[in-house]
């Protein structure tokens, strides 16, 4: 069933970032949807087992960054080592807005949360934030959907 979920449901692909104190990470996720207008709130899905998951719970803050068309390789720097031993950032530019997470100035956009709710999931916890800021970074770009054949 994993495998038709995979194939039938689309999702972009977005690099969840948060910082705790002095320590940032960031993650690939499919699973981010919004879930209420007003206010503007989203949810992103996560594994309790990574890195990102535990400074959510800690600093109550992430961003949503959306990667664009051609973004796959930025996805998999983000996606296929921890941040517990990998320093995810180096070499990349980004910056903050109003809760201190990490934007990636290459995202095609953004959406900087306040954590609002978690909830326990199957083998995930929703992170609902409400979001303190959000922008189009580059227009010109269209987000990139996810791919099972990209990433596994």
């Amino acid at each position: 069933m994993q495998d038709i979920a995979f194939t039938a449901l689309v999702h972009g692909v977005y690099v969840i970032t948060t910082r705790s104190g002095e320590r940032i990470n960031g993650m690939t996720a499919s699973w981010v949807s919004q879930v209420s207008l007003s206010p503007l709130l989203l949810m992103v899905s996560i594994a309790p087992s990574r890195y990102t998951h535990d400074l959510i719970k800690e600093s109550g803050v992430f961003a949503v960054n959306v990667l664009s068309q051609g973004q796959v390789d930025l996805g998999k720097r983000f996606g296929f080592a921890s941040g517990r031993r990998v320093d995810k950032f180096a070499g990349l530019n980004y910056i903050t807005a109003d809760t201190g997470s990490p934007i990636l100035s290459q995202a095609c956009a953004y959406f900087d949360a306040r954590l609002v709710e978690t909830f326990p999931a199957g083998d995930h916890t929703l992170f609902v934030g409400e979001v303190a800021t959000a922008k189009i970074l580059h227009p010109e770009m269209q987000p990139l959907v996810f791919s099972k054949k990209d990433f596994f």
